[in-house]
């Protein structure tokens, strides 16, 4: 039986290799002249400074102002610092106009600091007097000095009212009131403090506050009635009701 198994497996194996042997050189004269065998998997690939094309691998050609990358993927070559790329078929000089400097890529340019970029220029900023340079990206590259504000394109003073002083503020009103004193129609004028009340720095209101003990009363502060079985809050200017009692038509009474 086993005689027999030996000669089944030389009729039925024979023929495949036979055919194996056969298809080796045809197989063998797939690979093109500079490729190689792929490191993994199967197939060929073309050797570096080569590229496919059709069934060969072609010799790759750097355009002027190019060097060989070396690698395996993209188009196996770059343009030198200073020049761009353009489509994939050569390298231009990267154009730098006046008041600009290229970029450490090498293949494009900026404007330099005191100059805008306008489509392939680079623009003087103006700078007006009482004004200065800015790094801004956004809005104007130049801003007021202290005690001026922009008006068109222009730097005009500002101009400060009696009792006021420059705030600093980039934004919006640039000069305050001294402490004592209100914004009002653009002057200063002076908070009046009536009769028991006192000075408020708060930036709303009337500039004053009632002591405690009084409540606003028109312009002024009047004394608070304080009904039996009550005491003042904690603002010190109303007054609510004890514990166990409720408030009922301005007076406290027991809770049901």
């Amino acid at each position: 039986m086993l005689a027999d198994a030996r000669i089944l497996s030389a009729v039925f194996m024979g023929p495949i290799l036979a055919l194996f042997l056969l298809a080796l050189p045809v197989l063998a004269q797939t690979m093109p002249e500079n490729a190689s065998a792929k490191s993994y998997g199967g197939g060929w690939e073309c050797n570096i400074g080569y590229r496919l094309k059709g069934d060969n691998c072609a010799a790759i050609v750097a355009p002027e102002n190019a060097y060989k990358t070396n690698r395996t993927y993209g188009l196996g070559w770059a343009c030198q610092h200073g020049f761009r790329e353009v489509d994939d078929v050569a390298c231009v000089a990267v154009v730098v106009p006046d008041g600009g400097f290229l970029d450490a890529s090498g293949d494009r340019w900026h404007c330099l600091r005191g100059f805008f970029k306008i489509d392939d220029t680079c623009q003087e900023v103006i700078v007006p007097e009482n004004a200065y340079l800015v790094d801004g990206s956004y809005g104007s590259a130049w801003e007021c000095t202290r005690g001026f504000e922009q008006i068109g394109d222009l730097c005009s003073a500002v101009t400060v009212p009696i009792n006021g002083y420059l705030n600093g503020s980039r934004y919006g009103q640039p000069w305050s009131c001294e402490r004592g004193f209100f914004e009002q129609d653009g002057l200063c004028e002076a908070v009046v403090i009536p009769e028991f009340a006192y000075f408020d720095d708060a930036t709303y209101g009337e500039g004053w506050k009632c002591q405690r003990g009084y409540k606003v009363s028109g312009i002024g502060c009047e004394a608070i009635n304080i009904p039996a079985n009550a005491h003042l809050d904690r603002s010190g200017n109303r007054w609510e009701c004890n514990r166990n009692f409720q408030k009922s038509k301005g007076q406290c009474v027991l809770k049901n």
